[in-house]
């Protein structure tokens, strides 16, 4: 008993210690109790004996890790089973919550990883019923625990069990025991409302009605929903539960226990009724089956509607915009039509969206399913058929005014406690308060533009008197009408964002289009003159140039450029009445215009820059935009003039990373046209740029305005070489740089190595000059160019890499050394990979261009511990690429180093593999079966004398004769017990494995299946013998997609129960 106190007094330091040193020790301490097989019956006497809940909680919680981790045999499942089960009938009611849900759980895990092993484990619904019929509350109530928590643990799939299996289970379970348990929970939510529900606790009819929702919820088609997000699909209930949701009792629960119930009871009633209201339509038998059941939500949601019960809560209210949302989604408007009550349905749902609308601060992230809701209902009237009044005509308006004004209130009522609120702010939140707008604004689209125009004009005219006044007069005032122009702005790019017809022709909608594109393209004259020319640093002014941004990025889509060019005259004839603007060159020339403004006037705002170099971006990108720019002289100037003094953000070290975009797009315009002496008067202010460094003296070298001046030339020369796409325009940019202006790169780094800043853009610039995308890295067969610029590569890693290992680490460590090793070796990659280089050069004219690159490439990845390189994402990522290439292009390198070092690299490769990236998994796969490949070529089955690599590797293998058996154990564990999406790449290794040592392979067979139970052993022993079937012992192609094949059948096999 002593001992038992003692392991008491820890389990409690487990839970509730303060001391995570305390805590530390306890867990260590206690591990073996579910680490350990032979410790099962300990859990049995601490259950049994213990008093303290959490000695109890710690058997119970060891108990479910051994059943989930470990393969137990069937009658000690069984008897856990049964033991749990009368553990839980004699000593459950008295037990702590937290302890009564652990082995609830177990209980649960158990009859889900046994389901196929026996019919016994599927008598848990029946174990639950007889908790139900027992008179005492605290049975019932464990019993609908248990019922709650087999349905959630059926739903979710587990780590210790294949997904395949998993499916089989969950689908076996559906069919036998879901819908009888669904049938309990409605037979219990009856049984409470007959009995009177004043009585009964609330947790228990919490239990009830998460049984209900936890049975509609389920994922019976296994379509794997995504569990963070609100949205789902239709609820795909079986045929068999046609009869209960067909019955009128079973909606009408769920409405009378939200009417008698309060939150958070009553959202859980609402979410059930979104659920039934979700139903696949075949569920019913017939149309007037459907009918009837649609007639019945309608009264229901229509009582809620009149007496507005329960929707003073924020969840309540939120749950019933989603059931009102379901009704367009899963019926047709015909159909709604056709019910009786229609006419006061929809005017009550006009009107709650009105309200909702003028309550925007409360109800905003529900306002979308209403939205929704309108939306689909106005874009289906083109499709009705009859003469039914759907009623829209005179309620979609009210709606459309409605949101408008919401939207201006919010403006003047102002958003204090925080920006990111702000929809105009918040790009997510705008688009999806936007998104379902416009159809509504399209339904009725001559009295919406109308309503909109008649808003507009009176702001516009007092946004122009406040540009030509010269005192500013009340600030906040004009940051209101900005804010309520931005929103206007917002709302005609979000409306001719989808150019769609809704019952009227596609010629009156697109003079409609040009009568509030006129009104926007108005407003730009006036944003940027006059006292607005001062404003660039409000935050209201810079909304609504983003606004603006957004405005001409749809209209673009819509009537700019490829596809619009003919199907656009009636906008553009409208558009010339009004403002003289005649076609597509003459707009265009407005949005450079635009563009331009921004560029020269916004110098620290980097949203407005990024949002303005996106649409430049945008429309140097397509082929007739592109095209049509070039025309332009304010285009031409630009090309000409990117210069500081022109464009004041590139002064601005904050908006450094926006030069990248602007000079591919720079790039793209220049290399449009095939002409080598424009692309070098194009480059005439980057090349002084150069000059002034290269001048500059290695004493003044390490000042600030060299500092800055070289970032942005990086940045700068970036963005050109991502424009390059092809092999001449490449050539053009290599010729410029090489060999004349080289120098200047290795003089940096030599100068700024332990500044990060500085090295990460000539680094990152340097990652993408190497890069032979679309193969524009194809020099002439004459040319050396290939070789040279990998010399240049090599000569500025190992300057970078020999100057960053000496530094001392710092507390960031990540940012000073780990970013540029990881860049480093991705520039390596990429130019080992390039294919523009033949690197036996190098060794033959006794060159150290290359040993001397893969050299400071080892040091540098030695330099970082194996858990840092996992640590950080981006670094594993270079890192696994990295070992890819070495071991496809260099393996010779890898094979001549000594054996720990060898050890630790391959080591690494192994624990890639067990990583959840797919995408490494498969660079580590790749790189192992490339070494074993070359074992078994040139060991195996070598003739003559082998290389000095080969005797290398044979003696990296003698010294260590565990190396190739622990991959391949590996190997097979991740194909056979997880559910891995890169098997034919796990598969190539696995083969050359195998074939090195078939001794090695019967080990690894043998222990796996030890590993099995024993009735299972011999069906598995079958399923080892068929994976070597047809396979010789070759690694051709053909023979590899043969193993390729066996290994797919074999892990199936070996699956099945």
């Amino acid at each position: 008993m002593e001992s038992l106190a003692q392991l008491e007094a820890l389990c409690e330091r487990l839970y509730t210690s303060q001391d995570s040193a305390e805590r530390a020790h306890a867990e260590n301490t206690l591990k073996c109790f579910s680490a350990n097989s032979d410790y099962i019956v300990q859990c049995q006497y601490i259950l049994d004996n213990a008093m303290n809940p959490y000695a109890l909680m710690l058997a119970s919680s060891s108990l479910l890790k051994q059943v989930t981790d470990r393969s137990l045999s069937l009658q000690l499942r069984l008897d856990i089973r049964n033991y749990v089960i009368n553990y839980l009938a004699t000593r459950g009611p008295e037990l702590q919550n937290f302890v009564t849900g652990s082995l609830i759980q177990l209980l649960c895990r158990i009859t889900k990883f046994g389901w196929f092993d026996d019919d016994r484990f599927k008598d848990v619904v029946k174990e639950a019923i007889s908790f139900l019929s027992q008179a005492s509350p605290n049975h019932y109530s464990i019993g609908l625990k248990i019922l709650n928590q087999l349905v959630s643990e059926m739903n979710q799939p587990n780590p210790g069990m294949p997904l395949t299996l998993h499916r089989k289970v969950a689908c076996s379970f559906r069919d036998q025991s879901l819908y009888q348990i669904f049938q309990i929970s409605l037979t219990s939510l009856h049984q409470l409302k007959s009995d009177g529900t004043m009585q009964v606790p609330d947790l228990l009819r919490q239990y009830i009605l998460s049984l209900a929702l936890r049975c509609l919820s389920f994922d019976f088609i296994g379509t794997s929903l995504d569990e963070s997000s609100e949205e789902f699909g239709t609820v795909q209930i079986p045929s068999s539960w046609r009869p209960l949701l067909q019955d009128p009792s079973t909606l009408q629960i769920f409405f009378d226990f939200y009417r008698i119930s309060e939150p958070p009871l009553s959202k859980e009633a609402l979410e059930c009724l979104v659920r039934l209201a979700s139903v696949r339509r075949s569920i019913f038998a017939d149309d007037p089956a459907r009918s009837q059941f649609l007639s019945h939500l309608m009264a229901g949601t229509k009582e809620i509607l009149q007496t507005g019960q329960g929707l003073a809560d924020h969840d309540n209210y939120h749950e019933f915009c989603r059931l009102l949302g379901r009704f367009k989604v899963n019926y047709q408007l015909s159909e709604l039509l056709s019910v009786e009550i229609y006419g006061e349905w929809i005017r009550l749902v006009a009107e709650f969206t009105t309200t909702s609308l003028q309550s925007w601060q409360w109800a905003s992230s529900s306002i979308y399913y209403l939205l929704g809701l309108w939306s689909r209902l106005v874009t289906s009237v083109p499709y009705l058929k009859g003469d039914t009044p759907s009623l829209l005509d005179e309620t979609v308006p009210k709606i459309t005014e409605g949101f408008i004004t919401s939207r201006f209130n919010s403006v003047q009522a102002g958003y204090q406690e925080d920006l990111s609120e702000n929809p105009l702010d918040n790009v997510e939140l705008l688009q999806d308060q936007l998104e379902c707008f416009p159809y509504l604004c399209r339904f009725q689209y001559q009295s919406s533009s109308l309503y909109i125009i008649n808003i507009m004009e009176p702001i516009l005219q007092a946004y122009t008197e406040r540009a030509r006044s010269q005192a500013p007069g009340n600030v906040n005032d004009l940051s209101v009408i900005e804010g309520q122009i931005a929103w206007l702005v917002h709302i005609i790019a979000a409306i001719l964002k989808i150019r769609q017809t809704t019952g009227c022709s596609l010629e009156s909608q697109e003079l409609i289009d040009a009568e509030l594109a006129a009104r926007v393209l108005q407003l730009i004259s006036i944003t940027d003159s006059g006292l607005h020319s001062q404003r660039y640093n409000e935050i209201s002014k810079q909304r609504l140039d983003r606004a603006i941004i957004t405005f001409f990025q749809n209209f673009r889509k819509s009537y700019i450029g490829d596809q619009a060019i003919h199907s656009s005259k009636q906008l553009y004839l409208r558009l010339s009445e009004l403002l003289g603007l005649h076609d597509h060159l003459v707009l265009l020339n407005v949005i450079v215009g635009k563009i331009a403004t921004n560029l020269k006037c916004y110098t620290e705002c980097e949203e407005v820059i990024d949002h303005t170099l996106s649409l430049f971006l945008e429309l140097a990108s397509g082929y007739m935009t592109g095209k049509l720019l070039l025309k332009l002289d304010s285009i031409k100037f630009i090309i000409g003039n990117h210069t500081r003094e022109n464009f004041l953000f590139l002064e601005e070290y904050r908006c450094s990373r926006s030069r990248t975009t602007f000079y591919y797009t720079l790039g793209y315009l220049i290399f449009m046209e095939d002409s080598p002496v424009k692309f070098k008067t194009s480059m005439e202010p980057l090349l002084q740029v150069m000059i002034r460094l290269e001048a500059t003296p290695d004493a003044a070298f390490r000042t600030d305005a060299v500092k800055y001046a070289f970032i942005g030339l990086m940045r700068d020369l970036r963005g050109i070489a991502m424009a390059t796409n092809s092999r001449r325009t490449y050539g053009l940019l290599f010729d410029w740089l090489y060999p004349a202006h080289m120098p200047l790169l290795l003089k940096a780094i030599s100068h700024w190595s332990d500044v990060p800043e500085v090295t990460t853009p000539l680094l990152k610039f340097m990652a993408e000059f190497v890069l032979n995308k679309a193969q524009r890295l194809t020099f002439d067969s004459s040319s050396p160019n290939g070789i040279l610029l990998f010399r240049e590569v090599s000569k500025l890693v190992v300057a970078y890499g020999s100057r960053i290992l000496s530094l001392p680490n710092s507390p960031d460590i990540y940012a000073t050394k780990y970013k540029g090793i990881w860049i480093s070796l991705l520039i390596l990659s990429r130019a080992f990979s390039g294919n523009y280089a033949n690197f036996g050069v190098f060794e033959l004219y006794g060159d150290r261009a290359l040993a001397d690159a893969l050299d400071i490439s080892l040091k540098m990845t030695l330099s970082i511990p194996l858990s840092d390189i996992f640590a950080f994402r981006k670094l594993t990522k270079a890192y696994f690429a990295f070992m890819e290439v070495l071991f496809s292009n260099h393996i010779t390198f890898i094979l001549n180093l000594d054996t720990s070092t060898f050890m630790h690299i391959v080591g690494s490769l192994e624990s890639g593999l067990k990583g959840l990236d797919t995408g490494i998994s498969s660079q580590c796969a790749s790189a192992v079966d490339n070494l074993a490949a070359y074992y078994f070529n040139n060991i195996t089955v070598g003739e003559g004398n082998p290389s000095t690599a080969a005797m290398n590797l044979a003696r990296h293998i003698v010294e260590c004769p565990n190396l190739f058996p622990e991959i391949l154990k590996t190997l097979f564990e991740i194909v056979l017990f997880e559910d891995s999406g890169n098997q034919w790449s796990l598969s190539r290794p696995t083969l050359s494995l195998i074939l090195i040592s078939e001794q090695m392979f019967s080990d690894i067979r043998a222990q796996i299946l030890a590993s099995q139970p024993a009735d299972q052993q011999q069906r598995l022993s079958l399923c080892f013998d068929k994976l070597m079937a047809d396979v010789t012992r070759s690694l051709e192609s053909k023979n590899r997609d043969k193993f390729t094949q066996n290994l797919t059948v074999f892990k199936h096999e070996f699956r099945v129960k």
